[in-house]
């Protein structure tokens, strides 16, 4: 990697990523891969990091694209998903306890076999919200760098197979948006009360210092007024694009030459500590589908872990159960914020 290098022309890079990440989401889009408009963007990006560029999303611009990813959860989130928790809370429970048990047996493996320090192992295999892992990594004195490292490789490979797997049970997708349909402006009164709701949701939760408040937020506020009847939500294609694609470029910058050479030794530890997690959550799908009789790729992707706001992306464009799916992925953010600095704890001291 030390003789690829690109030029330090900031506006250069920005027209060069632009141009990369839609040529990537229009092969992705074109071979009908869900979440295209995110994984085009954050390939490109990973790409551009890795080389040493030096451009970096606004905070700001991560910020909304939470947020917005938080409205677009609300927007899935309907009274079903009160329904489906119901039938099945201690199954569902159950699962989402053990996809969060999986990430700790992983980060235990990583510290005994001497890969990474216990707390850092512990924040790094974490299976929620990469932004929120690495936040709160920071707080209780995890090595940032190598937490980063871990949970956006993870994203990365999560969301790729996710998407291969999505692809291969829902065969042939539905063809794209028109251009019309894309730039078509949306109602004007449900569109601002939907922008409302995005940063309203987001500055009262990083006020009171929510982790993942930017999404979480959103999607409290956005949930509870939508599936009362008391607010439209409505996204257009052309305002989730940007958001996806500032999703991606954030966590694609993020792989710096730095972190990328500080890691490089671990790396094939780290992918088979990944696929590893990644085979065991399927595990737990898999006994979810025996227990609640649900299809396959539900299963999947409500066991995923992945963040959050990357897998309701996939299942919002696949046929998967969207309530089933949201609800468990859910829980896990909220079990996994509340225990981690727990087993992060335990597992530096007893590994």
């Amino acid at each position: 990697m030390s003789g690829f290098s690109l030029p330090s022309r900031p506006r250069l890079h920005w027209a060069g990523l632009l141009m990369v990440s839609l040529v990537l989401a229009g092969l992705l889009e074109w071979a009908a891969f869900p979440a295209a408009l995110l994984l085009g963007p954050m390939l490109a990006a990973i790409a551009f990091g890795v080389g040493g560029t030096s451009i970096r999303t606004p905070r700001w611009s991560f910020t909304a694209a939470q947020a917005l990813i938080g409205c677009l959860i609300a927007h899935s989130f309907t009274p079903s998903i009160l329904v489906t928790v119901a039938a099945g809370w201690d199954m569902l429970l159950l699962v989402v306890s053990t996809t969060i048990a999986a990430g700790a047996a992983v980060g235990w493996v990583l510290t005994r076999a001497k890969v990474l320090p216990g707390t850092t192992a512990a924040w790094g295999s974490s299976p929620g919200g990469a932004s929120a892992m690495v936040a709160l990594a920071a707080e209780f004195g995890a090595d940032v760098r190598l937490v980063a490292f871990m949970q956006y490789l993870r994203v990365v490979v999560v969301v790729l197979t996710a998407s291969a797997v999505t692809r291969l049970f829902v065969g042939s997708a539905p063809p794209p948006p028109s251009a019309a349909d894309i730039w078509v402006l949306p109602p004007f009164l449900p569109f601002i009360a939907t922008l409302a709701i995005a940063a309203i949701g987001a500055v009262l939760a990083l006020r009171m210092r929510v982790p993942a408040g930017a999404m979480i937020g959103p999607m409290v506020l956005g949930t509870a007024l939508h599936a009362a009847g008391l607010v439209e939500i409505v996204l257009p294609p052309w305002l989730m694009g940007l958001a996806y694609a500032g999703l991606g470029w954030t966590v694609g910058l993020g792989f710096n030459r730095a972190i990328f050479l500080y890691a490089l030794r671990a790396v094939p530890k780290l992918l088979l500590a990944t696929f590893l997690l990644i085979a065991l959550c399927a595990a737990s799908a898999w006994l979810l589908t025996l227990v609640l009789h649900i299809d396959p790729l539900s299963a999947y992707l409500a066991t995923s872990p992945g963040g959050l706001d990357s897998i309701a992306i996939i299942v919002v464009g696949s046929h998967a159960d969207a309530p089933l799916v949201l609800a468990a992925q859910t829980l896990r953010l909220f079990l996994v914020l509340a225990t981690g600095p727990a087993l992060a704890r335990l597992i530096a001291r007893h590994a």
